[in-house]
């Protein structure tokens, strides 16, 4: 899937788009450690882009790079643990690279990859698990739609410990009813 807005394009990752996106987690690392889960065991920097690319585009998994209008990896946006049945349901997870922080890439990629859930995935419902101190995410998801639904004690590890964190979510008809120009913002 490739969408487009203005200010950003939200794809697929490619191999060729590895040196890429290495180097932006590298110049992130401190940035992004308080937030990431730690990472499956036996897990390096090294092998972390083939497991982006090896799990990015399965039943379960959907990883999309997102690009600025150049053409410029600034983050990623993902749909995790797709379930279907009766639940339909998959978790979001995304970040920026801290060059890119504040101009509005994560919520463009979000409402790219949210229209993709419902409309070609036909899920039912997207969850957003958030550690409560990261306003920044939280004031992310308040914004597209998501609501807050409750509270998860030690949810996640996060470097070494199990962090609370909120769960937030927006269902297929409650993001279908946000106006079609905020859909695609």
């Amino acid at each position: 899937m490739t969408s487009r807005t203005p200010n950003i394009t939200v794809r697929r990752p490619l191999a060729s788009d590895e040196r890429e996106w290495l180097t932006l987690r590298k110049v992130s690392r401190d940035f992004l450690i308080p937030w990431e889960p730690n990472p499956p065991p036996g897990s390096s920097d090294e092998n972390s882009f083939d497991r982006v690319l090896e799990t990015g585009w399965t039943d379960t998994h959907r990883r999309f790079l997102i690009l600025n209008a150049g053409g410029s990896i600034v983050g990623q946006c993902s749909l995790g643990q797709i379930i279907r049945g009766p639940l339909q349901q998959a978790f979001l997870g995304y970040w920026v690279g801290l060059p890119h922080v504040r101009k509005g890439y994560a919520s463009a990629a979000i409402r790219q990859v949210l229209a993709y859930a419902f409309g070609t995935l036909l899920l039912n419902r997207i969850e957003a698990n958030i550690q409560p101190h990261n306003a920044a995410s939280i004031a992310t998801v308040k914004a597209i739609g998501f609501r807050l639904e409750g509270f998860s004690p030690k949810y996640l590890e996060i470097q070494g410990t199990f962090a609370d964190h909120q769960r937030w979510a927006i269902l297929n008809e409650e993001f279908a009813a946000t106006p079609r120009a905020a859909r695609s913002a």
